[in-house]
């Protein structure tokens, strides 16, 4: 029984030897994978650890029990960022990750492509204007309205995510809605003396189609007989309209000396109503209705009247004429704006961040993507800098998360070990030989 022990014993140190080589094998390939991949964007390191196996009972001779190995990725480890020359070159600085898909789910048509998670990426406009990278991944996102605006979308499914396509050869423009007017009138004119001259300004406007029109605005001043009236007559005429009327109002100034020179009363004569509240009055062009603001009562901004100077400050407005789409980029917040020659901004995608409680439990696939998993967790999408999630850094790629230095180090004591089970197994193969001399 004593001998049947000491066979045992050695036969189990025999495989702990080559359970040794075999876990030690396996964290030099995870070794080798991470230093061949010191170079890649967004790699992810592998982690190989160790863990002993105990099967001797108490008392008794002790049988070798030897090693086991486990591998895992560590897919919430970061590399540094580093500088691009190229807007759509994504990486994300903190939590979160990037929806992607193959090229060849988008491609099928179908718009049932697999949500695919990344950090980094270098995207650019294919032929069709999805922004791909060179190994076939998609950037999704949310689309926006024709107004910028994202819809309120699911955040705990993929589903109302679709391929980001630029419309490069897309064309906007942008109809006038409001026009905020700041300009001074002569004081002067309005006193008995003057020869009541109209000042008059005109203000281009975009119309529905993109093209160039024109409000003009004739001030005629009240010349009294005797003193000062104080008092303006403003006519507003449509070039859209053939230089038609479009509103008519008499305006008043103070004189006293808390508020002399601002507004101190509108009367519509025609056209739409002025609310003092707002300093607004609206007017009918042939589009349809634009908001003019010239200031309210007791108000610095908009309309004053001093001196003897006609003096306009400033003129703002929205709207654009038609433009050409220039490029895009993407904001801090995963925000797609394009930009265009005519100056306009339009937001077209949001592109989420996809948060999981357990990363590091997700499906490692080819080209650092990875797909969430039952031992990932359920995932949820944020507002990039909301929630857990960091902010999305364009013009930027994330390097691989492998330390080089650290891991030929780990190398080293890998091969040290190796040799050593090596020779535990050569040892073991020694002493057999001299239990079978035993017999001769």
């Amino acid at each position: 029984m004593q001998q049947k022990g000491v066979s045992m014993s050695i036969s189990s140190s025999l495989n702990a030897g080559i359970a040794g080589l075999s876990a030690n094998s396996s964290r030099l390939a995870s070794i080798s994978d991470n230093i061949a991949n010191s170079s890649t964007y967004g790699y992810k390191r592998v982690e190989t650890d160790f863990h002993s196996m105990v099967i001797s009972g108490s008392g008794g001779s002790y049988s070798a029990g030897g090693v086991r190995s486990t591998t895992q990725r560590l897919i919430d480890e970061s590399g540094p960022l580093v500088p691009t020359s190229n807007a759509t070159d994504l990486a994300v600085r903190g939590g979160g990750m990037l929806p992607v898909a193959k090229y060849s789910d988008v491609n099928s048509g179908d718009g049932n492509q697999q949500m695919l998670l990344t950090t980094t990426g270098s995207f650019r406009a294919d032929a069709d204007g999805y922004l791909t990278t060179e190994s076939g991944l998609v950037l999704l996102g949310w689309p926006a309205l024709a107004d910028g605006t994202i819809p309120n979308y699911p955040r705990d499914t993929a589903g109302g995510l679709e391929p980001v396509q630029l419309l490069v050869n897309d064309v906007v423009g942008e109809p006038t809605t409001e026009i905020e007017v700041s300009l001074n009138l002569p004081a002067s004119d309005t006193k008995s003396t003057s020869t009541g001259d109209v000042q008059s300004l005109s203000i281009e406007y975009f119309d529905n189609l993109g093209l160039s029109e024109g409000i003009s605005i004739e001030l005629t001043p009240t010349v009294p007989a005797s003193g000062a009236s104080n008092e303006w007559t403003m006519v507003l005429t449509d070039s859209a309209s053939g230089g038609g009327v479009v509103g008519e109002y008499v305006l008043t100034f103070d004189n006293s000396r808390a508020d002399g020179g601002m507004l101190a009363s509108v009367s519509t004569v025609s056209g739409g109503a002025y609310d003092p509240a707002t300093g607004s009055l609206i007017v009918n062009v042939a589009g349809g209705p634009i908001e003019i603001n010239i200031g309210g009562p007791g108000q610095e901004s908009g309309l004053s009247q001093l001196s003897d100077t006609f003096a306009p400050i400033s003129i703002q407005k929205d709207g654009f004429p038609v433009g050409n789409m220039l490029g895009v980029e993407v904001d801090a917040n995963g925000m797609v704006q394009a930009f265009f020659d005519n100056g306009a901004i339009r937001t077209i995608f949001q592109v989420p961040l996809v948060d999981l409680p357990n990363p590091n439990g997700m499906i490692s696939l080819d080209s650092q993507t990875y797909k969430p998993s039952t031992d990932s967790g359920a995932y949820f999408m944020w507002d990039a800098g909301s929630g857990p999630t960091g902010e999305i850094v364009g013009f930027a790629r994330e390097e691989s998360a492998t330390d080089v230095a650290g891991e030929l180090t780990d190398m080293i004591r890998t091969q040290r070990a190796y040799s050593s089970n090596a020779k535990v197994i050569q040892t073991v193969d020694e002493m057999l030989q001299e239990t079978t001399n035993i017999k001769r």
